[in-house]
């Protein structure tokens, strides 16, 4: 199995800054549209945590890049495409595996910017699109099934939720930041993280320090117990109320 880090939403570079916490929960705002889109941040009742996130450079009537997609039957719709995709690919990413959303967030008392998990999908059905979308899809106005990004166009689909509670347990950044300094659980370590080979990224005291940029952080886990039980625990505490 497979647990993949996948950086998603507002940061400093797409959006203009973090995604909120409104009310005891994490608001991931996607960022803004690159290509095809009919969804506004205002049709996702986001255009005025927009505003404020981007400092006024986006608001309600600006197209969105709305992905990943969380649906009320608990589905979750991910499309990559592109260097990222061609990384997932390589890394052997397919059925069962996991993405973990995570994205920068501003803490709802202090405003701390950090890195928190948001979300997840486990991987049922991996959909290329290179011979076009499925109905149902272009239907939901999924980005990726609207227009082609790339000739590597996929869409992950499977079971999916967000959290519903900033949970502490969530948070990825250590105590005091900055947000790229993450707590590390005691299972990932050096070798275990693609795009995190680098020895002075592991540092003393579980922590890591993940890489200024990138999309998709892959972790092969195998069958160890260690990362499924803390996988189990991530999960129970996005599903939690």
């Amino acid at each position: 199995m497979r647990i993949i880090f996948s950086r998603k939403g507002f940061d400093s570079a797409a959006g203009g800054g973090p995604s909120p916490i409104v009310g005891g929960r994490p608001v991931s705002l996607p960022i803004p549209a690159g290509a095809a889109s009919r969804t506004s941040y205002g049709a996702l009742g986001l255009g005025h945590h927009a505003a404020r996130a981007s400092r006024g450079r986006l608001g309600a009537d600006d197209l969105c890049h709305h992905d990943p997609m969380f649906l009320d039957d608990g589905t979750c719709l991910f499309g990559q495409c592109g260097a990222a995709q061609t990384h997932l690919a390589n890394q052997g990413v397919g059925e069962g595996d996991v993405f973990l959303f995570f994205g920068l967030y501003a803490d709802e008392a202090t405003g701390e910017p950090h890195h928190r998990i948001f979300g997840f999908l486990e991987i049922a059905e991996t959909v290329a699109l290179a011979g076009g979308a499925p109905a149902d899809i272009v239907a939901l106005n999924h980005p990726h099934a609207l227009a082609m990004h790339h000739s590597n166009d996929v869409i992950y689909r499977g079971p999916g939720e967000q959290a519903r509670t900033a949970s502490v347990a969530l948070r990825l950044t250590v105590d005091g930041g900055p947000p790229s300094l993450w707590h590390r659980p005691d299972w990932l370590k050096r070798g275990g993280l693609s795009y995190h080979d680098r020895a002075d990224r592991w540092l003393r005291g579980g922590r890591v320090r993940s890489v200024a940029r990138g999309q998709e952080f892959v972790a092969d886990v195998g069958r160890r117990h260690a990362p499924r039980e803390w996988l189990a625990r991530v999960l129970d505490a996005i599903r939690a109320s």
